[in-house]
């Protein structure tokens, strides 16, 4: 299945929507503040405010250049604003009112009239009619100005080149310092939203990619800025079907105490959302349910470290807090600790009730569960819970990667049951929360941590034996490593050793493709990851996912459904030529080269083909009525032209010379790179950089013989076509040489066999002409 990375808009369908369309306005606000936006009416939304200190600022965000959308799907850029009215009415509750000194603004940045960059803060009271906490807006462009009383301070708008509206909302207590003594929530409904006048329309993308058999992951941190119908909009609309993996994350969801000292802190006794994030996540929900979508719930031991009580942090031996590699960094919670656990098991059971509430199946994934590995290779199971829980067993493991003792390795075992013992009373809460309708439960493993050939040990700890079917419904696999670093031994192995140790069919696996975090090398990963997606169906797993949406929208990764092919003959027949034809047979090495001869007599030549194509005669080698039986035979066989076969070609039939007996180092067929496991079975003609490469696409299996340095080695197997595929990869540098015998891919030239008998009676050699077939390698 093929992809295609858009950078633009071309030739697609488009639609138009009314400029200031409720799906697409964002917010945005630092830390730890937090808001989200859903739209609640096809003109109308909603912006749900959280803070936490007195000085948080919450923005309302409308861009002229649309930031976010798949570039097949946004809308245009359009920063001309004149001649232009917006206007909605305005219903707000616990916000600083219009009508207040830090009231309501809106912020316009963009360039004045000679270009230099402006920004302008215009008072919506200065525009509003009613009162301050229910009012109308009309904001006319040309007529805007900047300024707290007009006409005294008026600051006029230039309305002709404009990159953002940024309409801010404080709490009510805004303007002093410190923080609240609890987090404090406001809302604000713009509904009834009209543009008038000059350009009120804006062109927008509407593709609709064919469903193509993929599904999609999405997460809270990276879109809690979007509205859920825009998400939805864009994952319909680029093919994604089924199922939508949404992970809740680890930094925006949750509400929070101040910890006493300037700083804020989870806290178990309070609910699992905050008000934005629970109105954002229920919108979700029902979106998604109304364009037919089943969603996944996710959640992880992953908590933003700045928020982690420390009691919950694991610990490497020396005490350091395991810390990812984000920024900001975030923490991963103990399984040893009760009320970590307790708390996860309280997010688990909310998010069965959220889906419940939407009418939707019961989904939940655990996602990533593991003891954390510093990138020193020190594991992390050393904070004062789990030391009390291993008790004498807490024996020091320096480096994961050193050959451990045995009772290192009991640590690691004893370690893995506690990691079990967590996600079990996960999973219980789940069953319990979900009741009689039931629950579908999900682990999410990333092979390369806990299958990292460096540690082997590593899996007692992070893949339990504890967790083998059924200890949950569904295995979900994530090595996106392995793909865009191209280590495909370590990937089939790794695959191997999972299904091995846990025991899940295919049919009750996911596999999730991706991800992307650097675009400026989007091009080449989201290529691999495309062939890692296409793999995975063709292995069987019930679902796969791309990870995730936001870099879809960011790269234009468009994925695209198989084309509808007319069912076609069996094009290929892997059986040999019946007769031995020998020497009497001709053999003819044919190039394409195009040969253009100038004015002044002198010759331009391009070579047209990269390769020789063969042509046959093997008439001659029929050498009696019993064979010219058999050549009548195969022929009919063969429907003519209709079918390939294999030939051995009795000039050049082998890797050593053209007849000689295959050795283990006659083709040089690749170098390793210690990540590649893969390498194609070639045969080079000629010396040096002008050497012809000929792809040997049908090898006899068992001649083949194979060597990495000049050793020979066994840890390879072949594959079609004539491609050897390495247990593990050969080391950076490593010559990789190959020998064999093989035959030619050929047809019948013709769909018609003259023969004569009389002449054939006289000794006379029939023509019987085969042509080479090209063959992927």
């Amino acid at each position: 299945m093929g992809h295609w990375i858009a950078t633009k808009r071309t030739v697609q369908q488009t639609d138009t929507i009314q400029r200031f369309d409720p799906r697409f306005w964002t917010v945005d606000f630092p830390r730890p503040a937090m808001a989200s936006v859903v739209t609640i009416a096809p003109d109308g939304l909603r912006v749900d405010a959280v803070f936490r200190q007195h000085a948080d600022l919450i923005g309302l965000i409308w861009e002229s250049a649309d930031r976010w959308d798949h570039p097949l799907l946004a809308y245009d850029t359009d920063r001309d604003y004149s001649r232009l009215t917006l206007s909605f009415r305005w219903r707000s509750s616990d916000l600083m009112p219009l009508d207040a000194v830090n009231g309501p603004t809106l912020t316009i940045e963009g360039r004045d009239a000679a270009g230099a960059p402006r920004t302008w803060y215009v008072r919506l009271w200065n525009y509003a009619v009613g009162a301050p906490d229910d009012a109308q807006v009309t904001l006319p462009f040309s007529a805007l100005a900047g300024g707290f009383t007009l006409p005294g301070e008026a600051d006029p708008v230039h309305p002709a080149d404009i990159d953002r509206l940024f309409i801010s909302l404080v709490e009510p207590g805004y303007g002093t310092t410190g923080s609240l003594a609890a987090e404090a929530t406001g809302w604000v409904e713009l509904t009834d939203i009209r543009c008038e006048g000059h350009r009120p329309m804006l062109t927008v993308g509407d593709v609709m990619v064919p469903p193509h058999g993929l599904s999609i992951a999405t997460g809270y941190d990276d879109a809690y800025n979007q509205t859920p119908a825009r998400l939805v909009r864009s994952i319909r609309a680029l093919g994604y079907r089924g199922s939508i993996n949404h992970y809740i994350g680890m930094s925006h969801f949750f509400p929070l105490a101040p910890d006493g000292s300037g700083g804020f802190l989870v806290a178990s006794a309070l609910p699992v959302f905050n008000a934005a994030a629970d109105r954002w996540h229920r919108a979700l929900l029902a979106e998604a349910k109304a364009a037919g979508y089943s969603l996944i719930l996710s959640q992880s031991f992953e908590l933003l470290a700045q928020y982690c009580p420390a009691a919950w942090q694991q610990r490497a031996a020396n005490g350091d807090p395991a810390r990812t590699g984000w920024v900001p960094p975030s923490a991963l919670l103990s399984p040893a600790n009760n009320t970590a656990c307790s708390w996860l098991r309280k997010v688990a059971s909310e998010l069965v009730g959220l889906q419940r509430d939407a009418g939707l199946p019961v989904r939940w994934q655990v996602g990533e569960p593991w003891w954390w590995i510093t990138p020193d290779r020190q594991i992390c199971l050393y904070d004062a819970d789990a030391r009390i829980a291993l008790g004498s067993n807490s024996v020091a493991i320096p480096d994961m990667a050193a050959p451990l003792s045995n009772a290192q390795t009991y640590l690691l075992d004893a370690a893995g049951r506690m990691l079990v013992s967590a996600t079990s009373g996960l999973v219980a809460a789940v069953r319990n929360a979900a009741g009689a309708a039931g629950a579908q439960v999900h682990l999410l493993a990333y092979l390369p941590t806990v299958l990292d050939p460096v540690m082997p040990e590593a899996r007692r700890a992070n893949l339990p034996v504890g967790w083998a079917s059924p200890a949950f419904d569904v295995l979900q696999i994530e090595d996106y490593d392995w793909v865009t670093g191209g280590f495909d031994a370590l990937r089939r192995s790794g695959r191997a050793a999972i299904e091995s140790r846990l025991g899940y069919a295919r049919t009750a696996q996911h596999y999730l493709a991706g991800f992307v975090p650097d675009p400026a090398s989007a091009a080449a990963q989201w290529s691999a990851i495309d062939d890692a997606a296409s793999e995975a169906r063709a292995l069987g797993v019930a679902e796969t996912f791309v990870w995730a949406l936001p870099q879809v929208a960011r790269d234009g990764f468009t994925r695209l459904p198989d084309p509808v092919q007319e069912p076609q003959m069996q094009p290929f027949d892997d059986v040999l030529f019946p007769i031995a034809i020998g020497r009497s047979a001709t053999v003819t090495p044919e190039f394409s080269t195009y040969v253009t001869i100038t004015a002044s007599g002198y010759e331009r030549r391009n070579s047209l083909w990269s390769d020789a194509r063969l042509r046959f005669d093997v008439g001659p080698g029929v050498r009696s009525e019993v064979e010219l039986g058999e050549l009548i035979a195969f022929f009919r066989a063969r429907r003519g032209q209709a079918r390939g076969f294999r030939l051995r070609d009795p000039s050049d039939f082998s890797s050593n010379a053209m007849t000689g007996t295959p050795t283990a180092i006659d083709q040089l067929i690749g170098v390793g790179d210690g990540a590649a496991a893969r390498f194609a079975l070639v045969k080079s003609y000629g010396d040096g950089s002008e050497a012809q490469l000929r792809h040997i696409t049908r090898p006899r299996a068992e001649t083949v013989r194979v060597s990495v340095n000049g050793v020979e080695t066994a840890d390879w197997t072949l594959e079609a076509p004539g491609v050897i595929v390495f247990g593990h990869a050969p080391a950076t540098g490593a010559a990789i040489r190959a020998g064999f015998l093989f035959d030619v891919s050929v047809r019948f030239a013709d769909d018609r066999l003259d023969i004569s008998g009389s002449a054939f009676a006289a000794g006379e050699a029939p023509s019987v002409p085969l042509v080479e077939l090209r063959e992927e390698s």
